[in-house]
């Protein structure tokens, strides 16, 4: 099998000629033959000046390459798309796929024999690790790493879980503008990822988990020596496997792998994106994840990991706990020690190696959970025959049963035209509605399911309430939030047929939620619509790619044509 610049030479019909012409022009970045004969190990490079999380992947760059030298390959960089979640319009997540097709394509066409991803911001991680199991090369993931908390009045801050807190607090009132500014520089003391149980933190915690990459790779803070290191060592086992050619992807990604997944997804209080972008990964690997296996291991396994917004501490208090080798010793039985990782051996050696902090009260034992049950819950019912998700860890129990009127808005833009209106119909008990949110709809899916509380509602003291959209919510956000309603009613699901004024029905503990409307009325509705013209493509580009080949949330938002059949 052909190795090195020999590997995917480019199509002149004679493979002699086009081995010359690579290595003539390589030369001229002043590489010697003995560089040049060595296993290639390629390193993606997302660094972007839109992308503060990655501002340390020049660092990490660097020292993945110093690895890759000091065992004896040779590192090659080339950059990929990189995606920010707030610097992405209309959404990052309409670019995951298009991150995760580049970054496939790139490892295709150049010749390397192992490659080393470098990620973090919300979708980066996904779409890599989706590019990394359709092209099936021995891959090492390197995570930005988090950054380290901020503080404001000796309180201690994290993006974004108290982004979101204070600026409700400001929206009702509680915090004047000059207060608001000065948070708004502290928030975020350093490059690296959120600091909290978000997105970015569920997604690096699930890579460790998956065995993609190293020990404490999801939780060293992005500014320490630690993860300097740890980028160090990531480029010396991505040597290793340009030379043996392995473990690869689909040696890791196994049935039992993803479901180690889901249970620390679970005990971790982590984010719901994160069972879109594990069903898209799963998918890509050729493994079916159900969202009643969500469910189901939610009810046996308990949130252990003590982090906001489920809990009170940040993700640097948690590597200093033992990180994610600490919490699988945790979970015990409920994790399969068998599974192997990208270092050669399998997580039972991990977790043997998990150190032991005294006194650490952020991974709590089993006996001593934060929530008795998991982070998620699937919900079904008519609202939602293909099912939807709502983080029970950050939500209101007083909630978790509830009836109430609903408030709709039928786009983010009505929404926002609207929910502040001071004679807007709402009251506590009532359900606030969004819809045309969905992958489709937005089109992308935005984070636009944390419906903020409405300003007149909040000015007396209201901090959560019932919320449904077919949209999806940050990690970070807390409240009772119903998310990923599926079919989404931009393709004819029944969110479609709601009305200000209905009933609807949130029963987490049946995993029902329910339009209580007559089903002749809920017929005469949908009769109604078949007559409303559909809303027409995107005439050209991305964006109609997008629109005509997305799937639905239940099965990862990827392209259809991506997805092995």
């Amino acid at each position: 099998m052909a190795r090195g610049l020999r590997k995917g030479l480019t199509s002149y019909g004679d493979d002699g000629f086009a081995l010359f012409l690579r290595k003539a022009f390589i030369k001229a970045m002043g590489y010697s033959d003995d560089a040049l004969d060595r296993p290639i190990v390629g390193i993606t490079n997302t660094y972007s000046d839109y992308n503060p999380c990655h501002g340390n992947a020049p660092q990490l760059i660097e020292a993945v390459k110093r690895g890759v030298m000091l065992a004896g390959a040779m590192p090659m960089v080339f950059p990929t798309i990189s995606i920010h979640e707030s610097f992405a319009h209309p959404t990052s997540m309409f670019l995951r796929n298009l991150m995760a097709m580049d970054t496939e394509e790139m490892i295709r066409a150049q010749p390397m024999d192992a490659v080393v991803v470098i990620g973090g911001c919300d979708k980066t991680l996904p779409a890599q690790i989706m590019a990394a199991a359709s092209v099936d090369l021995p891959t090492v993931v390197v995570p930005v790493g988090p950054m380290v908390v901020g503080h404001h009045r000796g309180e201690v801050l994290g993006a974004c879980t108290d982004c979101r807190r204070l600026w409700s607090a400001h929206r009702a009132g509680e915090i004047d503008e000059v207060e608001i500014d000065t948070v708004n520089g502290r928030l975020a003391p350093s490059v690296g990822t959120c600091m909290v149980m978000g997105t970015a933190s569920t997604m690096a915690c699930i890579t460790e988990t998956l065995g993609l990459s190293l020990p404490m790779s999801a939780s060293i803070p992005a500014p320490h020596a630690e993860r300097v290191r740890l980028a160090e060592q990531s480029g010396k086992v991505a040597a290793r496997l340009a030379v043996e050619g392995g473990p690869r992807p689909s040696e890791l990604l196994t049935p039992a792998a993803f479901h180690n997944a889901l249970v620390v997804m679970q005990a971790i209080g982590g984010s719901t994106n994160g069972i879109i972008h594990l069903t898209a990964i799963a998918n890509r690997a050729g493994v079916r994840l159900e969202l009643e296996t969500l469910d189901a291991i939610g009810r046996d396994v308990p949130v252990l990991v003590d982090l906001k917004p489920s809990g009170a501490h940040y993700m640097e208090h948690f590597h200093h706990a033992g990180g994610v080798p600490k919490l699988l010793k945790q979970l015990g039985d409920l994790i399969n020690l068998d599974a192997p990782t990208v270092s050669g051996g399998t997580l039972r050696q991990v977790v043997e190696a998990a150190e032991e902090v005294p006194g650490q009260d952020v991974i709590r034992p089993r006996s001593q959970p934060i929530k008795a049950q998991g982070s998620m819950v699937v919900l079904r019912g008519n609202l939602a025959p293909g099912g939807a998700v709502l983080k029970q860890a950050a939500a209101s129990e007083r909630l978790l049963q509830h009836t109430g009127r609903a408030v709709v808005f039928d786009s983010v833009a009505d929404m926002a035209a609207r929910i502040d209106d001071p004679d807007l119909d709402v009251t506590a008990d009532d359900v606030l509605v969004l819809r045309n949110t969905g992958p489709k709809g937005a089109p992308g899916m935005p984070e636009a399911g944390y419906l903020p509380i409405p300003k007149k509602l909040g000015r007396q003291g209201v901090k959560d309430m019932v919320r449904i959209s077919d949209a999806r919510m940050s990690g970070t956000a807390f409240g009772t939030i119903v998310l990923h309603i599926t079919p989404e009613s931009a393709v004819g699901g029944p969110l479609a047929l709601v009305e200000s004024g209905d009933m609807i029905r949130l029963d987490v503990e049946g995993r029902r939620i329910d339009l209580l409307v007559a089903e002749d009325e809920l017929a005469r509705r949908r009769a109604a619509l078949a007559d409303v013209p559909e809303k027409p493509l995107p005439e050209r580009g991305y964006a109609r790619l997008f629109q005509q080949t997305v799937l639905q949330a239940d099965e990862g938002c990827d392209f259809d044509f991506m997805v092995p059949r």
